[in-house]
């Protein structure tokens, strides 16, 4: 029986180049086809597994594009690990190499034999071959001629030396150098892509009672929202808003006299979305609201609602890009059994399956647009009913000229369809946060958000209301229920957002749903935002702590720890870099004390159970120490809802 041919001689080549194994790396999306996200400044955690045949000692780096190397060390069980740092937003990317350590195999074997007290010249005759062929970079000249010397006169302890080991793991022979054969795409995001703090308003309530607000009311409300400790300042649709089949209040079908309709019906004969509604001023007003908006240190989020109005001027002006029944008439959107009268569907792919190219490079100009009007948060309403392709292309065109641009999906779906659009290049992602109240609940959904390949490209933000969205937890929870979802929302994200109203503790229900009554889509609404049981404390404490812990920045350092009482959620967020330590205790019953026993993570710190830690009360900023790990803890709804606590290990105290 003959042997069928495996190889051929070029085939045989090609797999011998490669004689290390390098696999399973992170951050590597769906292999490559999708850029892992990083942070300009943040380190970036890469790993791979890597090994080879036999004994040999093995070394390996990620490799960057602009050549440099970062070792990666050994973890465990063939797993290695480095961190790198990438300074500039935009597109980056890193491969990594390993080969056998010609020198650190020499010396791993030497030393064995030499303390079994065998002989070793022949050792000290490959060492003098393998010295020989290391060509020395400039200003190791000198140590690598000493080497040599030390080789001819036999001193093996000088070749087995620290010294010896660390010259030759920078600058010795690489055996079967193999590189993995994929440019791992990242994506780098400024910070703010990363850690902010949203707080979305209605530019057209902001005026006095009874009057439309305007760009310049919003003005003056800066530093209302700035002394909140906010840095992203959203808005809904700014743009004019149609008359056709406008809804009324609560959503009412009919429209009385005097209704303002729903700013997310976009289009009117004023103009469509490269256009402000003129009640609320002039695009020049918005330059300025811009300008001042960036003097107190906010930014300008807009949302991006591709939702227009039967009196859109694009209708008229551009037919082909609406999608139309058999008869020729519009088609409205609708989710069934959900109807939007006043808003028709676009068109993003013709009859043949082709995309409608001049609406896709009309929406990118209408990004780029207001990009160049200084706004570069962009919250992208219902993006998972526009195909993915459409979004990737638009991001990607907006970034070749914005790399600072973020993108901020509200997309409340299947959990794989949100996963996809932050792959596609979405830099925030609304999330189920909103519906997660227990302990278990939270426990695991926040467990696969941090620790999950998903970690590597999406990043929540955790809003605690919208417009659109009024928990049904938050119907009967009264103030407390408000102070704890805001302090989990602003402590488990490293963004989070909050709707206008959630200081004041709104929570009144449209009947039987999830909505408020008395809408703000659909009428200005009037606050007092000093009105008795306000929660603005509570925004100030944590986005102060926030901004002034390091811990707090990567949400992915998230740890839960067990309190006794299923009522409290116990979790902490520690930054080992910075020593930054934080603890956090809350209370998921907004009706009910809680007295319950929790451990003091004392093993974290390699402490014994008998150990002691400082700590300081952030809400008091009182100070004092934790003997031992079992302490006992009194949560009351109505006094303190929750606890953060500031740790001092003796280290860092010292």
């Amino acid at each position: 029986m003959s042997r069928g041919k495996i190889t051929t001689p070029s085939s045989l080549a090609a797999l011998a180049e490669h004689r290390m194994v390098i696999e399973a790396v992170t951050p590597e999306i769906d292999g490559g086809r999708f850029a892992a996200k990083a942070v300009a400044g943040w380190p970036l955690k890469i790993s791979a597994d890597l090994f080879g045949d036999g004994h040999e000692v093995f070394s390996a780096a990620v490799i960057l594009p602009d050549g440099r190397e970062e070792r990666m060390a050994f973890i465990d069980n063939d797993r290695w690990g480095a961190e790198v740092t990438f300074d500039t937003p935009g597109p980056a990317a890193f491969s990594i190499i390993a080969w056998r350590d010609v020198w650190g195999t020499w010396a791993y074997g030497t030393r064995k034999k030499v303390d079994a007290g065998q002989d070793v010249s022949v050792e000290l005759m490959e060492a003098a071959a393998i010295l020989a062929e290391t060509k020395a970079p400039r200003g190791t000249t000198s140590e690598l001629k000493a080497l040599a010397k030390a080789a001819k006169k036999g001193d093996v302890e000088a070749l087995l030396s620290p010294g010896a080991a660390s010259l030759m793991n920078l600058i010795g022979p690489r055996a079967n150098l193999t590189r993995y054969p994929v440019d791992v795409p990242v994506w780098v995001d400024r910070e703010r892509a990363a850690f902010s703090a949203w707080y979305e308003l209605f530019p057209r309530s902001m005026g006095p009672e009874g009057r439309h607000g305007t760009f310049r009311d919003v003005i003056e409300r800066l530093g209302y929202v700035r002394d909140l400790g906010f840095d992203v300042l959203y808005f809904p649709p700014i743009h004019p808003i149609g008359t056709t089949n406008r809804k009324g209040r609560n959503n009412a079908l009919r429209a009385e006299a005097g209704d303002i309709g729903s700013p997310y019906a976009i289009g009117s004969p004023e103009g469509g979305m490269m256009d402000v509604h003129p009640e609320l001023g002039t695009l020049e007003d918005f330059d300025a609201l811009v300008a001042a908006a960036s003097e107190e240190g906010l930014e300008i989020a807009l949302d991006i609602a591709l939702n227009a109005s039967p009196d859109h001027p694009w209708i008229s002006e551009h037919p082909d890009w609406f999608e139309r029944r058999p008869d020729g008439s519009i088609k409205f959107a609708e989710n069934p059994p959900k109807k939007y009268e006043d808003i028709v569907n676009f068109r993003y792919y013709n009859d043949d399956g082709t995309a409608n190219a001049p609406f896709w490079e009309a929406v990118r100009d209408l990004f780029l647009f207001w990009a160049k009007r200084g706004v570069l948060c962009f919250r992208v309403d219902n993006p998972h009913t526009k195909p993915f392709p459409f979004w990737q292309w638009i991001i990607a065109e907006v970034r070749q000229e914005h790399p600072g641009a973020i993108f901020l999906s509200e997309a409340f779906t299947r959990p794989k369809v949100m996963k996809r659009l932050a792959k596609v290049g979405f830099n925030q992602s609304y999330t189920y946060y909103t519906w997660r109240n227990t302990k278990a609940e939270l426990t695991e959904y926040l467990t696969e958000l941090t620790t999950e390949e998903c970690s590597d490209y999406m990043r929540p933000n955790f809003f605690t209301n919208t417009p659109d969205i009024n928990p049904i937890f938050l119907h009967t929870s009264g103030r407390p229920g408000f102070r704890t979802r805001l302090i989990m929302a602003a402590s488990l994200a490293g963004n989070y957002g909050m709707y206008s109203g959630f200081e004041l503790c709104e929570g009144e229900p449209l009947p039987g749903k999830e909505e408020y009554l008395d809408s703000e889509k659909y009428e200005l609404k009037h606050r007092d935002f000093d009105a008795p049981g306000h929660i603005k404390d509570d925004i100030r404490l944590i986005n102060r702590i926030r901004q002034s812990e390091p811990a707090m920045r990567d949400f992915r350092n998230l740890k839960f720890f067990e309190a006794s009482d299923e009522r409290v959620l116990y979790y902490g967020r520690f930054d080992e870099a910075s020593g930054n330590y934080l603890l956090f205790h809350v209370l998921l019953d907004p009706l009910n004390p809680a007295h319950f026993e929790f451990e003091v993570p004392l093993w974290e710190f390699g402490l014994t159970d008998d150990g002691e830690i400082g700590v300081t009360d952030m809400l008091y900023g009182n100070s004092f120490t934790w003997h031992g790990k079992t302490h006992l803890l009194t949560l009351d709804p109505q006094e303190r809802p929750y606890a953060i606590w500031k740790l001092s290990p003796p280290e860092a105290a010292e």
